[in-house]
């Protein structure tokens, strides 16, 4: 069986080579092409549902805010509705205990775990080129259900570098949970100070000012990782979609233009304006102490997404409290607003045993009975009409982009492992550490930036 699975696999890669030679063609061929590879995918779902009985599979998830419990509903769920046995790891250092078996070659069949990371394990398999291309999942039937994965997902999810990585068309790692990012403040702070929400980034620095002179610092941040979306909103922000595109895949003199400047000195700026004990709690065990300074009144706003609710439910706050979310500040009045959505992702190593069934599950993500399983924890699935069943906080969080704010969607391309440059977070963002302890500039930071640059345009991913 094991065989004939494969079989049908291997045939389906053959029939898209062939396809994809071509080029080019009528209307009515490229439907006839999507047919056949629905047809495929039917096929591949109703032999590996045939095989589910003699299959387990191994899914590795992170641990998160949401709990580990939601990942052995929806694996039950999954185990009832095809037969496919699932063996379950969780664990919030997932790197490190699903990393020593990987080094022997012994692989999870489906690991939950996004980019972003300090470990970089995901980034660590994308430039190795070792993920499994999931373009036909997309094409796939959920299991249980006659809807089609791809009908399922929320427009541009699996457009951007953090689905497909390559820029090859392919799609190798799934969008999971997603989350609108901002900036995260105490909406009763302001209320009581009578102080308005920063619409532009002269109105944050005069706001900076007045709450200084109260004793609160205007800004703090978890990790120097949550870096990243407050980045790809400002470059949005500051220079557009054309911009972003051509930053986030190193053009040659990009960070010698003046939107590049721009970027820089609000980063700079905005370090002064940081409260001094964040770098030393901007770490994957503090982190917290980090984002309790604003529960606190000791900061005002923090860039996360909006599992910040989850993640500091039980911990004290000042009376008052009230969470707020915004979008960054536009450049100026005329400018727009962003807010970055950030997403997880899920993925098959190339190396796994079970990628048939592994691909089924990938499917099963994206059925009603996960999503209202996953919801219930507040992990959100990006899938067609989900922001109508929200409630409480998350009405206002996932309704962003329906007052004023524009999305922001993308990462840096891919880049083969260079020495003395560990990854992006490194080069662009933890520098932002040094900057608000004094022991870095911002001309040290972006020469920084602009010769490990050099360096990833040279050694893309293609």
């Amino acid at each position: 069986m094991k065989k004939r699975l494969l079989s049908v696999f291997l045939c389906a890669a053959m029939a898209a080579t062939a396809l994809t030679g071509c080029g080019g063609g009528s209307k009515e061929t490229k439907a006839k092409e999507t047919k056949a590879a629905e047809t495929k995918a039917a096929e591949t779902t109703a032999e590996t549902a045939a095989a589910g009985e003699d299959v387990t599979i191994k899914v590795a998830a992170i641990e998160t805010a949401y709990g580990s419990d939601m990942w052995k509903e929806v694996c039950a769920a999954f185990t009832e509705q095809t037969g496919i046995q699932v063996e379950l790891t969780t664990d919030k250092k997932l790197e490190d205990v699903i990393g020593p078996s990987m080094q022997g070659g012994d692989y999870p069949d489906v690991i939950h775990l996004a980019t972003g990371r300090e470990a970089a394990l995901t980034e660590q398999f994308i430039k190795g080129n070792m993920i499994t291309d999931i373009t036909d999942v997309l094409s796939m039937t959920v299991p249980g259900e006659e809807a089609i994965v791809s009908d399922k997902i929320a427009g541009g999810f699996t457009d951007t570098a953090l689905t497909n990585p390559y820029g090859d068309g392919k799609t190798y790692l799934a969008p999971m949970f997603y989350s609108p990012c901002g900036l995260f403040y105490n909406a009763g702070l302001l209320k009581e100070k009578g102080w308005e929400v920063p619409e532009t980034w002269d109105e944050m620095w005069e706001l900076g000012d007045k709450a200084k002179e109260e004793g609160i610092y205007l800004f703090t941040y978890p990790t120097t990782g949550y870096f990243d979306a407050f980045f790809y909103a400002l470059m949005y922000s500051v220079g557009g979609p054309e911009f972003f595109n051509k930053a986030t895949n190193y053009e040659e003199g990009i960070w010698d233009t003046p939107e590049a400047q721009k970027c820089f000195d609000i980063v700079a700026k905005l370090a002064s304006y940081t409260n001094p004990i964040t770098p030393a709690q901007a770490n994957d065990q503090d982190f917290t102490q980090n984002q309790q300074l604003v529960l606190d009144n000791k900061a005002i706003f923090m860039p996360n997404g909006t599992w910040i609710v989850g993640e500091m439910a039980e911990a004290p706050r000042a009376e008052g409290f009230e969470w707020g979310m915004t979008a960054l500040p536009a450049v100026d009045a005329n400018g727009d607003r962003y807010s970055y959505t950030w997403f997880e992702q899920a993925w098959i190593p190339s190396g796994a045993e079970h990628v048939d069934a592994a691909k089924q599950f990938v499917a099963f993500l994206y059925s009603d009975a996960a999503c209202e399983i996953f919801a219930k924890a507040g992990a959100i699935q990006p899938v067609l009409g989900i922001a109508e069943k929200l409630e409480g906080d998350n009405v206002m969080f996932y309704s962003i982009y329906d007052n004023g704010a524009k999305a922001a969607m993308g990462n840096f391309a891919s880049f083969k492992a260079i020495p003395g440059v560990e990854d992006v977070r490194t080069v662009f963002f933890d520098p932002v550490n040094s900057l608000v302890s004094g022991e870095m500039t911002e001309e040290q930071w972006i020469e920084g930036i602009k010769t490990a640059s050099d360096q990833m345009r040279e050694n893309l991913v293609k």
